[in-house]
């Protein structure tokens, strides 16, 4: 899809019903003993809960921040929002080894004791079992060149200066002097529902749907769709999490409730089982 997709959609999953951008992820999956695959359902974040909503009638389970300084605080800096037709990606499926632990900073996970557990961030897939799913977080470069919607990468026309976790980035270089939103996915993982099957010799079971058992090759996609200037409006503000907007609580955004949420779907345009067992991977050819 090109263009301005925020006219161009009908509908949108988010809690901000000005907010037609897309956010894309890999699919997890759990490899079993025996060689089949099967994958790994989501879990909605247990925060996004408001008066009247229920956090757990929310199908999906990927939380989406556009901070402007950290998670505590919005700042006094000038943050501009991104452009109609902008997009980037973050990571690369290709990456196999991580010499440092800093050479990814913001591409993480966090085996969940709880489903609030937050901090104690890895490169690579717990190796453990936890107790409450994994969550995988990418956070994305926060600085632009100000010219490109896009680059032939996909990343080019951005500079990473994050230093992790919602940690306000460093500032931006003069080729990229232009500061946007700083944008985190944080995507829950049930990977409670495999606790019985944990391999006998202790190995880590998770993939992605890519093949990558070590998760170093992580990656995000994202497409800018916000309508209007909404999200300059919100940049401009110096509202906070759902003081933003919420159902029952006036904002500068606008709001849909969990049911209006969840009736926006796409049907599947591709047909390729990729749910129940599976004996490979979708993509993939069983070898015989």
């Amino acid at each position: 899809m090109t263009g301005d997709i925020g006219e161009q959609g009908s509908c949108t999953t988010c809690a901000y019903s000005e907010d037609f951008s897309n956010y894309w992820t890999a699919a997890m999956y759990f490899r079993h003993e025996n060689g089949s695959y099967h994958k790994v359902p989501q879990y909605p974040n247990a925060q996004l809960g408001t008066e009247g909503q229920n956090a757990t009638d929310i199908k999906g389970g990927m939380t989406i921040y556009y901070t402007q300084k950290d998670f505590y605080d919005n700042g006094a800096r000038n943050i501009t929002a991104f452009k109609p037709g902008f997009r980037m990606t973050v990571g690369n499926p290709a990456t196999k080894v991580i010499n440092s632990t800093r050479a990814q900073p913001g591409l993480r996970y966090t085996c969940l004791q709880t489903i609030l557990t937050r901090g104690f961030e890895t490169p690579d897939f717990p190796t453990t079992p936890c107790p409450a799913g994994i969550m995988a977080i990418h956070h994305f470069p926060a600085c632009w060149d100000g010219v490109n919607l896009d680059s032939p990468d996909h990343q080019s026309h951005m500079f990473s200066t994050t230093l992790g976790g919602f940690r306000e980035a460093s500032a931006c270089p003069s080729s990229h002097p232009v500061r946007v939103p700083q944008i985190a996915y944080e995507t829950m993982w049930d990977t409670t529902v495999f606790k019985d099957m944990w391999p006998k010799d202790g190995s880590q079971p998770f993939v992605w749907s890519y093949m990558d058992g070590k998760g170093y090759g992580t990656h995000a996609d994202y497409v800018f769709g916000w309508k209007g200037d909404s999200l300059q409006r919100v940049m401009d503000d110096n509202c906070f999490f759902h003081s933003c907007g919420s159902p029952g609580v006036q904002g500068i955004l606008k709001t849909q409730t969990v049911r209006e949420m969840n009736e926006c779907a796409v049907k599947s345009t591709v047909p390729e089982e990729v749910e129940g067992w599976l004996d490979a991977l979708p993509g993939y050819e069983v070898e015989v």
